[in-house]
């Protein structure tokens, strides 16, 4: 028996649950009543299950022989529990307990809340829609809400006779009584309490396109059908796909796609059921951005990647998280890449790998597997430990056991644990079974141990290396004693040959053998989760070889050098003098890599004189790109040209250069532009924007047509310069013109802004509980990040007294990460203060 307070006893288990709920979105309540066939183990007197903001009106268990006991009821808020204590004991066998309950219809995004919207004729709806994962379906109806409580659900909603009624499997009864709707759906297969789904109100339904007998619908706010062609497409593909690449086949009955259009998440795999942010699942085409179009197919490709990796297999506890997370988005990059390969999503993915490495690097990370508690603690491994580092770690596995083997090794485990629950050990034993390879002994170093490692690459001469491994950290800090086995692929390159060696690199120190080279690459293919230093003349001959490298190669440079300075160890002068001999590179994930640095420093510059040749410098250094591109998009860009062309629009009118402001000003107005060009235009106009401006904006922001353009406005509103529109859109945050779901991340953005940030600290700060009360709570800590951006010592001490003040229970390690990342900035800032006058000559 588990000693955690906030785990259920094993003495009752379920097995079945009969479910019926009955939401009033006028009352915003909603009752419901729930028979739950149990297994009980041994004799008891009590029943535990979980149960939080509800009201049990009745508890009734009915024994294997019929008699029935009428429970008394204490519910413990703090354990979000509840006991049915029984007047005699129940013996050993199958039983049934009957419940009614009720409960409020909450505003918060969890459990089961309320969502409202208008449509364009401007009347007010609202909709009943769930959210539970991790250890939210207690808040909707009593239940055993644990990973591995897994049982089957049969399911019937109570509404309106015109509402659409969803769950997560097809109806297969739909009558009228008493004018009001009961829809029954077809029961589940064994499932874990957070992946249930029901949703209720006035939404439409496009025609089901049928994939290898599977429906697939996008469910969608009236007004809004012309959105729904690109979901349907991608959904399709993904489905196909992902059944064909797991080879077993999809788990439910059907598959519908639902734009909500309040969701505090991304979106939520609930079988069958699957609910979106809206401007991840609808887009106009003629609207969207490539980056558009490729996040709602990675988001898409990744909910449902998830009906095998989470559904059908599913994690037993929360600290193995990872077991869905990170497969799930190592199968979005690898879904989107066979839809769109000219996309080259893999080396995109080098963006991600930069996000997990940025906190990876913090003495405050943690391991990608790490204990779990509360229900806090499961709140805080929503983060990029778990996505992008694991992503990578898995991605990393991929290519040291090869492509097929490793989908051999993962079918091997679906087929397994079907229907299961596992820890990471069952799935290193099926890999291990089907490739003959270490894969704990190697794997085990990446998953249970926190940070990463720096490989550094020294010449010896007469054709050997020697490699180095030690912890790298931002902080500049000697790395510990930890080692980690390192699938190394080394490549090596003489004259026009390119040589590839693979190594695990399981000590400290290693020399190799690699013969004559002009020059040599640690990170092959930037699959790697290392940082990499090469030594003096190789760090030059690998940038005089920069032709002969992939991008992601390229990006790989740019980016390792960006850690290296940042930390200290590499001047600031060298990481410029990089980017400058990168310049003619056409690569458009290696050119936001570099833009993004260039401008991070010119957040940090405090001296408006250098702050005025690093503008000069960065005009210039994107020069050349700039006029091969040229400034309108030619009939034979491909979107990547297209996405690169609006990042050094984005980079240059950021700076202030005369053409790219008047190109701006010229866009923003055009609907007829490029998505990408005018999605730039945007931010540059409100960059550089005044009172009038933000009007635009703010008017463009409300009556945008697409999801992914009203965005686009709202978060350019926290780019203005000025403290009077600062003051403004604090003031939108404290109203209803901003969705609940938008205003963390608009803050984080706000708090960012190099002139004004400071302000927006000061709102987020005054307004501390208000955002306490309104905001869900595992969106609190991803507002708090932004102010890392407030790198000041004054500020970082005001900073740090607030939160000793007001910690974030939900947010674990992440407040400590975001406090060090502060730290981290404040240190850099003051590096970049002393060098960069020197280092732009």
């Amino acid at each position: 028996m588990s000693t955690n307070p906030h785990r259920l006893p094993r003495t009752v288990v379920p097995t079945h649950y009969e479910l019926i709920l009955a939401p009033d979105t006028g009352s915003a309540r909603f009752s419901g009543s729930v028979v739950i066939e149990l297994e009980v183990n041994e004799p008891v007197t009590t029943v535990v299950c979980n149960a939080i903001d509800l009201v049990v009106h009745t508890a009734v268990l009915v024994g294997s022989d019929g008699t029935e006991l009428h429970a008394t009821t204490a519910v413990d808020t703090d354990l979000e529990r509840v006991t049915f204590t029984l007047p005699t004991a129940v013996p050993a066998g199958p039983a049934r307990l009957h419940l009614t309950f009720d409960g409020e219809l909450n505003d918060k995004l969890r459990g089961f809340y309320r969502s409202r919207f208008e449509t364009p004729d401007g009347t007010a709806h609202t909709i009943a829609t769930t959210q539970f994962e991790a250890t939210d379906a207690r808040r909707a109806f009593p239940c055993w809400d644990e990973p591995d409580f897994k049982a089957t659900f049969d399911v019937t909603l109570v509404a309106s006779p015109e509402a659409t009624v969803l769950s997560c499997m097809t109806p297969v009864s739909d009558t009228v009584v008493d004018g009001r709707r009961r829809v029954r759906f077809a029961p589940t297969p064994r499932l874990s309490t957070y992946l249930l789904a029901f949703v209720v109100g006035p939404l439409e339904l496009t025609e089901p396109t049928d994939v290898d007998g599977v429906p697939v619908r996008i469910v969608y706010p009236p007004g809004s059908a012309d959105q729904t062609p690109y979901a349907t497409e991608v959904g399709a593909f993904a489905l196909r796909f992902l059944t064909d690449w797991f080879g077993l086949p999809y788990p439910g009955d059907k598959l519908d796609l639902v734009a909500i259009p309040d969701f505090a998440m991304g979106a939520m795999e609930n079988l069958g059921c699957v609910t979106f942010r809206d401007v991840y699942l609808l887009a106009d085409r003629d609207r969207a951005t490539q980056s558009d179009l490729e996040h709602i197919c990675d988001i898409v490709a990744h909910e449902i990647a998830h009906m095998w990796f989470g559904n059908l297999v599913t994690m037993r506890w929360w600290e193995g998280i990872w077991l869905k997370e990170a497969f799930a988005t190592f199968m979005e990059v690898l879904t989107t890449d066979a839809y769109r390969p000219e996309w080259q999503r893999w080396t995109e993915f080098a963006l991600s790998r930069t996000a997990a490495f940025d906190v990876d690097a913090l003495h405050s990370t943690r391991p990608i597997e790490f204990e779990v508690i509360s229900p806090d603690d499961a709140e805080a491994m929503y983060d990029v430990i778990t996505y992008e580092k694991g992503a990578s770690v898995v991605r990393m596995l991929q290519q040291y056991l090869g492509e097929s083997e490793f989908r051999d090794g993962i079918r091997h485990y679906l087929r397994t644990h079907a229907y299961g629950n596992t820890v990471t050990s069952d799935l290193w034993d099926a890999l291990e079974h089907t490739t003959g390879q270490p894969v704990r002994r190697v794997m085990d170093t990446w998953i249970t141990q926190p940070g990463h490692p720096l490989v550094t690459v020294e010449d010896l001469g007469d054709g050997r290396i020697r490699l180095h491994q030690t912890r790298f950290e931002l902080s500049g800090a000697d790395g510990d004693e930890t080692t980690w086995d390192i699938p190394l692929v080394l490549t090596t390159g003489l004259g026009d040959r390119r040589t590839e060696r693979r190594m695990l690199l399981d000590t400290r120190s290693a020399e190799v053998e690699i013969g004559a080279h002009d020059w040599v690459l640690a990170n092959t293919g930037g699959n790697g989760f290392h940082r990499s230093d090469h030594r003096g003349h190789l760090a030059t001959a690998l940038v005089a070889a920069s032709a002969d490298l992939e991008a992601v190669e390229r990006y790989g440079l740019v980016d390792d050098s960006w850690a290296l300075t940042v930390s200290g160890r590499t001047p600031l002068a060298d990481h410029l003098s990089l980017l400058w001999a990168l310049r003619d590179d056409i690569d458009a994930s290696v050119w936001e890599r570099a833009c993004s640095t260039v401008q991070t420093i010119d957040h940090l510059a405090e001296t408006p004189g250098v702050r005025g040749r690093l503008a000069e410098w960065a005009i210039e250094l994107t020069a050349a790109v700039d006029e091969r591109l040229g400034p309108e998009v030619r009939p034979s860009d491909d979107d990547r040209t297209r996405e690169l062309r609006a990042t050094l629009l984005a980079f240059r009118g950021s700076f202030g250069e005369p053409t790219a402001l008047e190109r701006a000003a010229a866009l923003v107005g055009r609907t007829d532009s490029d998505p990408a060009l005018r999605a730039a235009a945007i931010a540059v106009t409100a960059r550089h924007g005044d009172a009038e401006r933000f009007d635009e904006h703010l008017a463009a922001y409300r009556e945008a047509p697409t999801p992914q353009e009203r965005l686009r406005f709202l978060e350019a509103l926290a780019l203005f310069p000025t403290a009077p529109e600062m003051e403004r859109l604090c003031g939108l945050t404290l109203g209803s013109d901003i969705r609940t779901q938008d205003i963390p991340f608009l803050l984080r953005r706000a708090m960012g802004n190099r002139s004004t940030g400071p302000r927006a600290w000061a709102h987020v700060r005054d307004h501390w509980d208000a955002w306490l009360e309104r905001l869900p709570d595992n969106t609190i800590i991803r507002m708090v990040d932004g102010v890392s951006a407030l790198s000041t010592a004054p500020l970082r001490d005001e900073i740090r007294r607030f939160f000793a003040e007001h910690p974030i229970p939900q947010a674990g390690a992440r407040l400590d990460q975001v406090l060090e990342r502060l730290d981290v900035n404040v240190a850099f800032r003051t590096r970049v203060a002393d060098q960069l006058a020197a280092a732009l000559g």
